[in-house]
């Protein structure tokens, strides 16, 4: 399936930056959108429903109709007492794009399509996936090995080949993606569309703060251990920040229960969720001089493309 009509003439690259606890704010999803790439951010990024509110009206009054859509991310898991009402907001304010993830709510899907809202579902594994699809999801974000925070073990490849398989919808790739040439390898592997989250973090305008950007910057692929122990589901994270929050790395428990940082985000604020994509992250831009480049880098890869035949 090509990019979404919705998305039609409005995206400069097919990358929809990835919504990031504690990290994605109006700043960056407006100038992700300003600069033709899909921004979103949780909605539990604001630590109240009326806060939320406030969010989606300041980005879609920075917003017009050339500006690439925006989305909100919600967490279906029942340890999300807002559901209901974030559902709300963003049903009365018509969210261009929902991302679910941590469970599959019917009525959300039905309540988003019902004014032409599109739903897109983050699964780790084929199991998920499949579910996603039956349910009528427009979306899957295939969140494959490398992936930063909560993240599968499945091959980019072989998590590609088997989703297109069961679902004709918009798959988007996600797993350990930073440049431009990586996005127009997504999409020679299948996918429509690539989710990028880790490169987003290292700019000017992410929440994240001064020493957690630099410390992408140093960080290499090594760097990152995949772990339960943060929120009670795998991911990924910085070595380095699980020592600076008193941890072993390699000695880690898990928590006694589920945590996504609903009850609360100092986990999420000391150990920090990186991608296994650390080492191509260089510098610390401005969020619409990252997407300059992605775009750019895209591009040139496409029309170079052709140098890889046989014939």
């Amino acid at each position: 399936m090509p990019i979404p009509t919705a998305f039609a003439n409005r995206l400069s690259v097919p990358v929809v930056a990835a919504p990031m606890f504690l990290i994605s704010g109006p700043d960056l999803v407006v100038g992700c959108c300003r600069s033709g790439v899909v921004g979103s951010f949780p909605a539990l990024n604001q630590r109240s429903s009326a806060g939320y509110a406030d969010w989606l009206d300041e980005i879609a009054g920075r917003l017009d109709g050339s500006s690439a859509p925006y989305g909100v991310n919600l967490v279906v898991h029942r340890s999300n007492p807002r559901l209901e009402a974030d559902l709300a907001i963003t049903v009365a304010r018509k969210v261009p794009l929902v991302i679910t993830s941590l469970g599959l709510n019917h009525d959300l899907i039905k309540a988003v399509q019902a004014y032409g809202g599109l739903v897109f579902h983050d699964v780790t594994n084929l199991k998920f996936a499949a579910k996603a699809a039956d349910a009528g999801v427009d979306g899957l974000i295939a969140v494959t090995a490398g992936a930063g925070a909560h993240a599968g073990t499945i091959s980019p490849f072989a998590a590609l080949q088997e989703i297109r398989a069961l679902f004709d919808g918009v798959l988007l790739l996600g797993g350990a993606i930073s440049t431009g040439a990586q996005v127009a390898a997504a999409r020679l592997m299948g996918a429509d569309m690539a989710y990028l989250g880790t490169r987003f973090i290292a700019t000017q305008e992410s929440l994240a703060i001064p020493r957690q950007k630099q410390m992408l910057v140093d960080s290499t692929a090594a760097d990152i251990v995949y772990t339960p122990a943060v929120s009670g589901v795998p991911g990924n994270f910085l070595r380095q920040s699980i020592v600076a929050a008193g941890r072993d790395p390699d000695n880690l428990t898990p928590p006694d229960k589920l945590d996504f940082g609903t009850s609360s985000p100092k986990a999420w604020k000391d150990i920090w969720a990186a991608g296994q994509g650390v080492g191509s992250i260089e510098s610390i831009p401005s969020v619409h001089a990252l997407c300059s480049q992605l775009a750019a880098d895209y591009e040139a890869a496409l029309a170079s493309a052709d140098r890889f035949s046989c014939k």
